[in-house]
């Protein structure tokens, strides 16, 4: 190798090095929620379905006249699911806490 391609190659190596130092932009730099604020406007979501499936079962009982009975059973049966699929995120995140707490280090 002579002079000229030593210096080259140092200039490559230079430039790569510089490169991985500055940060290179990517999708994932893009503001993204919180983990926990998703985790909380999710309950909060389940939380007024059940408002609202309790406020019309209300209204149903009450007789008025706006109400039906099968758009309270839909707002009843949106409200259970909603709570289901809930719970089942909690337990994942319970048990997924638990394997983590567990592992060696």
């Amino acid at each position: 190798m002579n002079n000229l391609e030593i210096n080259q190659l140092l200039q490559q190596m230079h430039d790569m090095a510089s490169m991985a130092g500055s940060k290179i932009p990517t999708d994932t730099d893009v503001a993204q929620p919180d983990f926990t604020q998703l985790l909380k406007d999710s309950v909060n979501k389940v939380n007024e379905t059940q408002k609202t499936s309790s406020s019309m079962a209300t209204a149903f009982e009450l007789g008025d006249p706006n109400v039906n009975l099968s758009e309270v059973m839909v707002a009843i049966q949106k409200s259970r699911v909603s709570f289901q699929a809930m719970t089942q995120v909690r337990n994942n995140l319970v048990s997924a806490y638990k394997e983590v707490m567990n592992m060696q280090v």
